[in-house]
């Protein structure tokens, strides 16, 4: 499938790969670190590596896909067809991504290749159900403006809550935001999060494992009502806890439209670390004229 306005985003937004090629939606990885070694997310390393180098004490870090790599990216889809280009990236408090986004944008505008850049201000599939409205906006023949709109819309109405079995991955990666404060009594509690304009924030602090993921179910089940809904159950090297907490709102949740179920990549797995486990709600946003 490709649409007159083509929809890039980048692979921390760990869309199926149906979902991504049925939409006709363009994936560009990041990068991850491991012992010296630049590997591309989802193609040269997967989860299960990152979380045993994580569990090895190994230093692992993040960078962004290179400016010339997403220009690259715009070029072709240029060639294939696109009059414009909407590129949706995961929040640009959380990443350098939006950033090269835009210095490519500027590369290729001489050429003609008009580009669009959305922060997001999400991740995950937060990001996901963002780029699937951008998707279905494009093929419906809306303009840029308006497929830009709708991955707004939609990530700004997209709740994200997150487990962690600890704070020490997101500190190392600098990611910690506001519960830092919780780092001296991090042995103590099992932390959840949530994902506020785009930065990580403490949500709640919890005594044990399973206190803190009943909790996380109740927070969903609430959040997502009796409306129409998007959810996805994500994790990392979890996937017993992931496949219980899906059959528990799959019965408590009865808008449910689309449900994924599946394990984050390789960057976001680097900075939350083995244990986590996520919970994304988007609901139906409705369309809006344009202005």
């Amino acid at each position: 499938m490709f649409h007159r306005v083509a929809v890039v985003t980048d692979s921390t937004a760990y869309l199926p790969v149906d979902l991504a090629t049925g939409a006709g939606i363009t994936v560009v990885p990041l990068q991850v670190v491991v012992g010296g070694r630049a590997l591309a997310e989802g193609i040269e390393v997967t989860s299960a590596e990152i979380a045993a180098a994580l569990r090895a004490g190994q230093n692992v870090t993040t960078s962004r896909p290179s400016p010339a790599e997403m220009a690259a990216v715009y070029r072709r889809l240029a060639g294939e067809g696109a009059t414009g280009i909407v590129s949706v990236h995961l929040s640009a408090d959380l990443s350098a991504t939006v950033d090269g986004a835009r210095v490519a944008a500027r590369q290729v505008a001489p050429e003609k290749i008009a580009v669009k850049v959305v922060d997001s201000r999400t991740l995950a599939m937060g990001l996901g159900y963002a780029a699937l409205a951008a998707a279905r906006t494009a093929s419906a023949g809306e303009g840029m403006a308006e497929v830009a709109r709708a991955a707004l819309r939609q990530a700004l109405a997209t709740e994200v809550w997150l487990y962690v079995d600890t704070l020490e991955y997101l500190r190392r990666g600098g990611r910690i935001g506001a519960a830092a404060a919780w780092l001296g009594s991090a042995l103590a509690v099992k932390p959840l999060l949530h994902l506020v304009d785009g930065r990580i924030e403490p949500l709640e602090r919890v005594r044990t494992a399973s206190r803190a993921l009943a909790r996380l179910e109740e927070i969903a089940v609430a959040e997502a009502g009796p409306a129409p809904v998007d959810l996805a159950v994500q994790h990392l090297a979890a996937p017993d806890r992931a496949a219980e907490l899906a059959q528990r709102l799959r019965e408590r949740v009865p808008g449910i439209r689309q449900f994924v179920v599946d394990e984050v990549g390789a960057v976001v797995g680097a900075h939350v670390g083995p244990g986590m486990l996520g919970v994304v709600i988007a609901p139906a946003v409705p369309a809006v004229p344009a202005e």
